[in-house]
């Protein structure tokens, strides 16, 4: 395999969701380098976003309640400055976005419509179209990206490593396009690569993010924080679609009601929010009702109606395709994996503890998910510490020294990671314990020893050892053999060293 080099005097980010794009936009007037595997806009979560994004834009909400109500839904682990540093910047970040073109819905006297989703104690999430929210940010930002002067984007190459020097700083990042690697090398390097959803079977994710943002941080030697806490949206579209199309909850929020095949509404019995109860409540409820087979489906016959292809065009789109009307028929649901709440440690400005390595988006952990994301934070985190992580790693500028570590990450085969998705979704899913973990991790050891050190094998190591580990159930991590929250709320901290996982003191 021939290898390219290529230097920058500026940013290099890796990945071209709305984390590494806001990046971009605010290093500016530096020089930034955006790698992304796929064209602008194709391939990323923040496209697929449907509900909205967050933030305190209404006159009787406030950013202290947003924040409660983070540091509420992540179980104990929330960072309460950063949940509170998100929150305070948040509406800024939505009137920047505003400014970039995003068309948010507005009322008649110009406000944004906003709707209330799981855990929120305000309807607080402003919408796009009803649920096309990612689709239109993303299309302005991508627009805003395309006509910047100080930044160049280079479609079609997949992170394969990062490149450090003798003293362990990173100073670029291996890329492979068509067979062939390049070394772009530069001073300040973001990662923005997105979450660990194609790692499994059942996802709303595209399938193609696998954690090597994750598995790259780690071999560098960053710290990762909580990376058992993977959280399954509720509402998949269940018709054996890969991925499968997600079924926004702001359709919740505007009154369908989740029901078993007898037509009973089986949330009123586990929470007093009913379908507004925090994800993981409702993710498990459903797995629940589908093992013990009575099916899960949303009726949104009622609350939404005839109005369904207007009010949300992308679900009525997705239900239409599978033979499906939800204007007189229940949607079949089923939890599928959809975000990432662990991820690569990060300060307030995306700094990682090893120089010139900075991370932002769903590939982080910021501090400000905890245990169980806050539904439509993620657009909102992307955009708020993607733009921190940018404007701090301009600041860096240091002479690039010859690299010390460039050997890629290897690639899994499809079969191999067929295997791995079914796994992670049986073993690693909505309900885990130790057996099926173990089973887990033997899998991993075997497909490591073809493989050696792929992305996936590290990424999907790290999440299973991890809940291995973790003897509790807390937010989305559920372990149906510790079933009880343990009295003391501690982050997972670990590294990878000599190959084995490390634990750091929290």
């Amino acid at each position: 395999m021939t290898m390219d080099v290529t230097d920058l005097d500026g940013v290099l980010v890796v990945g071209g969701g709305l984390a590494g794009l806001s990046a971009a936009l605010a290093a500016a007037p530096r020089r930034v380098r955006v790698l992304s595997p796929v064209p602008l806009g194709e391939g990323c979560s923040s496209a697929w976003a449907q509900g909205g994004i967050a933030a305190a834009l209404a006159a009787d909400d406030a950013p202290e309640l947003h924040a409660a109500d983070t540091v509420a839904a992540g179980a104990g682990l929330v960072d309460p400055v950063r949940a509170g540093l998100l929150a305070a910047e948040g509406p800024g970040a939505v009137q920047r976005l505003v400014g970039l073109g995003a068309p948010f819905d507005r009322t008649a006297d110009g406000g944004f419509v906003l709707s209330r989703e799981a855990a929120h104690g305000r309807a607080r999430v402003a919408r796009v179209g009803g649920d096309q929210a990612g689709r239109a940010v993303m299309a302005a930002v991508i627009a805003q990206v395309r006509r910047a002067a100080h930044i160049e984007v280079h479609e079609g190459l997949r992170l394969r490593g990062l490149l450090q020097d003798a003293g362990g700083a990173v100073i670029g990042a291996l890329a492979e396009r068509d067979g062939v690697l390049t070394a772009f090398r530069a001073p300040a390097v973001i990662l923005a690569t997105g979450g660990v959803g194609g790692l499994y079977a059942e996802t709303t994710t595209p399938a193609a993010l696998l954690g090597e943002g994750l598995a790259a941080a780690a071999l560098a030697g960053a710290v990762i924080a909580d990376p058992e806490f993977v959280q399954f949206h509720p509402t998949a579209l269940d018709v054996g679609r890969d991925p499968a199309p997600l079924v926004t909850e702001a359709l919740r929020g505007e009154g369908a009601r989740l029901v078993n095949s007898a037509g009973e509404r089986f949330l009123l019995a586990q929470h007093p929010d009913a379908e507004l109860a925090p994800r993981d409540v409702v993710a498990r409820a459903i797995h629940a009702e589908r093992a013990a087979g009575r099916g899960a489906f949303l009726d949104a016959r009622e609350a939404v109606g005839a109005h369904f292809p207007e009010a949300f065009p992308t679900v009525f789109a997705a239900c239409r395709d599978a033979g499906l009307d939800p204007r007189i028929e229940p949607i079949p649901v089923a939890p599928a994996c959809h975000y990432h709440m662990g991820g690569v440690l990060t300060d307030a400005d995306g700094a990682t503890g090893i120089p010139g390595l900075f991370a932002a988006g769903e590939c982080a952990s910021s501090g400000v998910h905890g245990a169980n994301r806050l539904a439509s934070n993620s657009l909102l985190e992307a955009a708020v510490f993607g733009a921190r992580a940018g404007r701090a790693a301009a600041r860096r500028s240091v002479a690039l020294r010859p690299s010390l570590r460039t050997e890629p990450m290897t690639r899994l085969s499809d079969p191999d990671l067929q295997r791995l998705r079914k796994a992670m979704s049986r073993d690693a899913g909505v309900v885990r314990d130790a057996a099926g973990l173990g089973r887990l991790l033997s899998l991993l050891d075997a497909l490591g020893a073809r493989a050696g050190r792929a992305g996936p094998l590290v990424a999907a190591r790290l999440v299973a050892e991890c809940a291995l580990e973790r003897r509790e159930s807390r937010g989305a991590h559920f372990r149906a053999d510790y079933p009880a929250i343990s009295a003391e709320a501690r982050r997972t901290l670990v590294s990878l060293e000599a190959g084995r996982l490390s634990r750091k003191a929290a």
